[in-house]
C-alpha cells in the first residue's frame, strides 16, 4: 500500500502529474489514482473517439480521449473518457481542456455511481457543457443528459433507439458502431 500524498494546490498537482507514469485525478487538494478498465470499456472509448473525430473533421471542434485532463477552475482535474471542445485553437502543449461542450463517461462497475452523481454535479458547473453521456458497455445502456433552453438537464435513455444522438455536435452514431468489437462475431 502506498503512502498517502500530501494535499496539493492545482499548480502543484499539474506539475507533479506530468511526471507520473500513471494517471491521477485531483479534487480539492487530494489526488486519486486512476485504474485501467476492461477491454470493453476501452473498445467503446476508441470507437467513440474515432467516429466523433471523423464527424468533426473540418469543424473548429476537437475530440479528446481519456488521456487529456479536464480542469474545473482551481478545484478539480478529471480524465473524462471522451470530450469535445469547440472554437479553441490548440497548440499541442496544453495540459487540460477547460471548456468542453460534450463529455462522455464509459461506465464500469467500480466508477458508475461516482460518474452518475458526483462527477455530473461537478461537470454541471461548467458553463460550456451542453451534453453529458453515460455509456455502460456491460449492459449496453446509453443515457444522454442534454442542457435545454429552459435551463434544465433533460435525460434521454437511448438504449433501445439503435442510435446514439449527440445533439451538441449534431452527431448520430449507430449503437452497433459504439459497441463494435465487443462481440465475438464483430470484425
Amino acid at each position: 500500500m502506498g503512502m498517502p500524498l500530501p494535499k496539493m494546490t492545482l499548480a502543484e498537482y499539474m506539475a507533479w502529474e506530468t511526471a507520473q507514469p500513471d494517471r491521477h485525478e485531483f479534487y480539492r487538494g487530494e489526488t486519486f489514482a486512476m485504474v485501467g478498465g476492461p477491454s470493453g470499456h476501452n473498445r467503446v472509448i476508441v470507437n467513440l473517439t474515432r467516429r466523433i473525430d471523423a464527424h468533426l473533421d473540418g469543424t473548429p471542434c476537437h475530440v479528446f480521449s481519456e488521456n487529456m485532463k479536464l480542469q474545473l477552475a482551481d478545484e478539480a482535474c478529471f480524465y473524462p473518457d471522451v470530450m469535445v471542445t469547440c472554437g479553441k485553437v490548440f497548440t499541442g502543449d496544453e495540459l487540460a481542456v477547460t471548456e468542453p461542450l460534450l463529455i462522455v463517461e464509459v461506465l464500469s462497475p467500480s466508477t458508475q455511481g461516482y460518474d452518475r452523481r458526483n462527477k455530473f454535479i461537478l461537470y454541471r458547473s461548467l458553463a460550456s457543457l451542453r451534453e453529458y453521456a453515460l455509456i455502460d458497455p456491460a449492459t449496453r445502456t446509453v443515457e444522454v443528459f442534454t442542457w435545454t433552453d429552459s435551463g434544465a438537464w433533460l435525460l434521454t435513455d437511448q438504449t433501445n433507439l439503435g442510435t446514439l444522438t449527440l445533439a451538441s455536435i449534431d452527431c448520430k452514431l449507430p449503437l452497433e458502431w459504439v459497441f463494435k468489437g465487443m462481440d465475438h462475431d464483430s470484425a
